[in-house]
């Protein structure tokens, strides 16, 4: 999928693992940043493969580098900068989630219609809540 400055593809369905997870890798250009968001369905892990991320977990914030795991649990606020470079990182979301909300945010960057109104319909559709942005800089 390619969502401008986010690429990602999908490694592992809730298909192809009976609903125990889903595993995507990402692929994202310096400085993109999430907004901060829950998911209500679903714990989130990240595993950094190359570059370095800030990742914001309930008012903290946490660098990680290549070779960095971070586990966010279920109905927790969280979101993430990438630094000034390139990054790649695995997200495993258990129980499976997310596979569906990337298809469609990918749909509405195709069609142009991805606005923040648009984009926390989509995120509703899909268990998960947008808080508004990340904080500015980096740790």
């Amino acid at each position: 999928m390619d969502l401008g400055s986010l690429r990602m593809s999908v490694k592992a369905t809730h298909d192809e693992t009976g609903g125990a997870f889903s595993l995507l890798e990402t692929d994202e250009a310096p400085d993109f940043a999430t907004t901060l968001h829950i998911h209500h369905d679903a714990a989130e892990a990240f595993y950094v493969l190359q570059g370095e991320y800030t990742i914001f977990v309930e008012g903290r914030q946490f660098v990680c580098s290549a070779g960095s795991f971070i586990f966010i649990p279920a109905g927790v606020p969280h979101g993430f900068r990438v630094s000034t470079t390139r990054s790649r990182k695995l997200n495993l979301y258990a129980p499976a989630a997310m596979v569906g909300y990337f298809d469609d945010l990918s749909e509405a960057v195709k069609q142009g219609t991805v606005d923040p109104v648009h984009r926390s319909e989509i995120a509703a559709r899909h268990a998960m809540e947008v808080l508004g942005p990340v904080p500015e800089g980096h740790a």
